[in-house]
This record gives structure tokens, C-alpha cells and sequence, in this order.
């Protein structure tokens, strides 16, 4: 007996999914790859940050009085000195015109004291020293005199009064002219009501000068925010400054790049009013700490030859170059896994499977990283976007229509 086996239509399709099911299932899930190449990396830090000038002042009052004049506006260029406010000073004046008076005064007794007081002192001396011998004279004559009988008692007693009262006038008058001598108290009270007089001057002068507020730098004005007739007060901003000289850009980056940071780092930036016209900056100040809030470190690029157009509190970004090669093997970062540990791995497509594989990393790109050891060029990386384990079987799968960067596949369907 003969059996007779009929294929259809139906049992032919099951034979062939059946059999494609059986081959792909051998090879594993297919999954998109990227290859190990050679090319140019540059590894820089991208950031957004302002212009600031080197310092900024808010220039206000120390005093309540109201404003008389403000002869700056914004944009003005100011002078070390020049006058930005002047505040009602009418009485300030006219102290200080008392005090150098008084000033004046103090002066002239301190020189009457030197050319006139001190040498009549000593001619004192003189007079009461002549005055006391002539009594000492008159009082010996008189001695005899009443001896001999010529005279009373009352007569010797007179001269003898007269002689006691010289010779105190000449204990008085050396007295003073030692006092008026040139190290003597009288100079050195004249001296000291000088020194007096003149700090009453200098203390006048700073109140009217509290009164004239000057600029203390060379700098820009950036906002006047006072104007004549209105009352200034202590803690109040009259005038806001930009102090001139090398423009800084004030920048935050994200604490994961800080070790890729480095004082002298060349930078390129652009400000978000001008994109056409970058300038270059350097790397010259990385803070101490860390944000805690923002998770950013604060840093700080000079601009050595700041373009015209460069306003304080523009917005720029940055990109801080800290490395470039021209031939180096160069992966796309998300092939790369744990990036940021100390054992970073890229998971490989060899002989039908997925490889854990070690690699040491170089230069980060932006989107790139640079492999120094674990891979050679054209091995195949599998992504992390792929959902494939260290050991799985798995085959390369038909690159999307366009892309670039993934392997061909190593076989076709049929």
C-alpha cells in the first residue's frame, strides 16, 4: 500500500515559518551596533554663564540730605573723582569755613608765642633779677643807716619787704619764661591747639565731601537711580557703577565635568545677541566648593580682547576646550557604560554574543568618547539604549534607513 502525502498551500507557509523561526531563534535577538572608529575628537565643557565687569559698586549715601545735582547719566564714562551726586551741603560749607578760621587763629598765636611771648619772658627775668638787686642794695643802706641812727626801725623794715617782693618777681618770672621756652608748656599748648584746629578741618572736609560723592574708579555708569530734589538716605542706591578694565564671564557648570576642569583651559564663547561673531576666553577661577541646591561649581573666564559689543549681564555660552586628537578611536558615548566610574565597560557583539569588555577611556567629546584600551577599530558596540545582557546570544541587526555610525549586517535574510 502507498500512502500519498499532499502538500497544500497552508502546509507549505508552516514548513517555512517554521524553519526561519528555528534559524533566527539560533542566532539570537537581533540588536543595532556602532562601530569602534578612527577620527578627530575634541574633549571640551560646554556651559552658559554672564558678562561681568571686574567689579560692580552701588554708590549710595552716608548721610540724609536732598539731592542738589546728578550730572551723570546711564552709559556715561567716569573718571577716578569725578562728581556723580552732589546732596545739600550749605552747612557743611560754612563749618568748614569756622574750622579754618580757628585754624588760622591757632596758627598765628602758635608763632606770637615763638616770636613774642617767649622772648618778653626772658626779658622779664632780666627786669625782675635788676629790680631785686637794687632792693638788696636799698635794704643794705638801710641797715647801716638805722645802725648809725639815721633811720627808724620802720625804714629797714620797708626795705626788707621791698627786697622779699623782688625776689619773688624774679621766682615768678623765671617761672614763665621757662614755661614759654621752646620745650616749655606755652609751645607745646600752642602746638597741640594746631593739631586741634586742624583735625576740626579735616572733619569738616569729610562732611562736605559725604555731600560730594565722587566716583571711586574708572568705570561705567549702569543705572542712575536719583534724581534733583529727592531725598537720599543711607542704605539707599543712588548711582550703580561698572568698574572698567578686563571683562570676566561669570559661568556655572555641572559638578560632574569638574574634574575635566583645569585653570588656563582655552575657551570659545558667544553672546546670545551676537552668534556670529565668537571671541576666545580662558579658564582663570574654579570655586572652592560646590552649589549644594544647583549642583554646579561657579567658574570664572577672562576675556582678554573683549569685542565692542560685550555689555555687562549678557548672556554667552561657553565651550572650554581641554583636549583634542586628530586620529583616535572614538566611540559614541552611549555605547559606553558606568562612564563616570572608575571601571568603565562597553558591551560587544564577538562570535554571536554580547561581551562584557572592559575599556580605559581617553578624551570625552561631546556625544564621543575616546577609547585608549579594551577595543580596536571596527569592533561592534551594542548601545544601552538595546535590551541586551553580558551573555546573551544576539546577531546584528539591518541598520535603520540613514544611519550612520552602525555596522552592516553580517547576513541577510533570505
Amino acid at each position: 500500500m502507498k500512502v500519498i502525502v499532499k502538500w497544500g498551500v497552508a502546509g507549505a507557509a508552516v514548513v517555512v515559518v517554521a524553519g526561519a523561526a528555528l534559524l533566527l531563534g539560533g542566532r539570537g535577538a537581533a540588536v543595532q551596533t556602532t562601530a569602534v572608529q578612527r577620527g578627530a575628537i575634541v574633549q571640551s565643557v560646554v556651559a552658559t554663564g554672564r558678562v561681568n565687569a571686574p567689579a560692580r559698586m552701588d554708590i549710595g549715601s552716608e548721610v540724609t540730605a536732598t539731592v542738589l545735582e546728578v550730572p551723570v547719566r546711564e552709559g556715561d564714562r567716569v573718571k577716578a573723582g569725578d562728581l556723580l551726586v552732589r546732596l545739600s551741603d550749605a552747612e557743611a560749607r560754612a563749618t568748614l569755613a569756622q574750622a579754618r578760621a580757628a585754624l588760622v587763629e591757632a596758627r598765628a598765636r602758635a608763632r606770637q608765642q615763638t616770636s613774642v611771648t617767649g622772648p618778653v619772658s626772658r626779658q622779664a627775668v632780666l627786669q625782675a633779677q635788676a629790680n631785686y638787686k637794687a632792693a638788696e642794695l636799698e635794704y643794705q643802706r638801710a641797715t647801716e643807716l638805722v645802725a648809725k641812727g639815721f633811720f627808724s626801725q620802720q625804714k629797714l623794715d620797708d626795705a626788707k619787704r621791698a627786697m622779699d617782693t623782688a625776689m619773688t618777681a624774679v621766682a615768678t618770672a623765671e617761672f614763665q619764661a621757662q614755661a614759654n621756652d621752646p620745650g616749655g608748656v606755652e609751645p607745646a599748648l600752642a602746638a597741640a591747639r594746631v593739631v586741634q584746629a586742624e583735625a576740626a578741618v579735616a572733619a569738616a572736609e569729610a562732611r562736605l565731601n559725604r555731600l560730594q560723592i565722587r566716583a571711586p574708579v574708572d568705570a561705567v555708569v549702569l543705572a542712575r537711580n536719583v534724581e534733583p530734589g529727592s531725598m537720599a538716605q543711607p542704605g539707599r542706591t543712588l548711582v550703580a557703577l561698572a568698574a572698567q578694565g578686563d571683562v570676566r564671564i561669570d559661568a556655572a557648570v555641572d559638578e560632574k565635568h569638574l574634574r575635566l576642569l583645569a585653570p588656563g583651559m582655552a575657551a570659545r564663547a558667544v553672546a546670545d545677541a551676537f552668534p556670529g561673531q565668537p571671541f576666545d576666553a580662558q579658564l582663570t577661577w574654579i570655586a572652592p566648593a560646590v552649589d549644594p541646591q544647583r549642583g554646579s561649581v561657579d567658574v570664572r573666564l577672562a576675556v582678554p580682547k573683549a569685542p565692542a559689543f560685550l555689555r555687562p549681564d549678557m548672556t554667552v555660552s561657553v565651550e572650554m576646550v581641554g583636549g583634542a586628537k586628530k586620529d583616535a578611536l572614538v566611540l559614541p558615548s552611549g555605547a559606553v557604560r558606568d562612564a563616570d566610574r572608575e571601571t568603565p565597560w562597553v558591551l560587544v557583539l564577538q562570535d554571536g554574543r554580547a561581551v562584557r569588555a572592559p575599556v580605559k577611556l581617553g578624551l570625552r567629546g561631546i556625544g564621543s568618547v575616546e577609547i585608549l584600551e579594551g577595543l580596536k577599530e571596527g569592533d561592534s558596540a551594542i548601545p544601552q539604549t538595546e535590551k541586551a545582557l553580558p551573555g546573551d546570544k544576539v546577531h546584528a541587526a539591518r541598520p535603520l534607513a540613514g544611519a550612520k555610525g552602525m555596522e552592516v549586517p553580517s547576513y541577510i535574510s533570505r
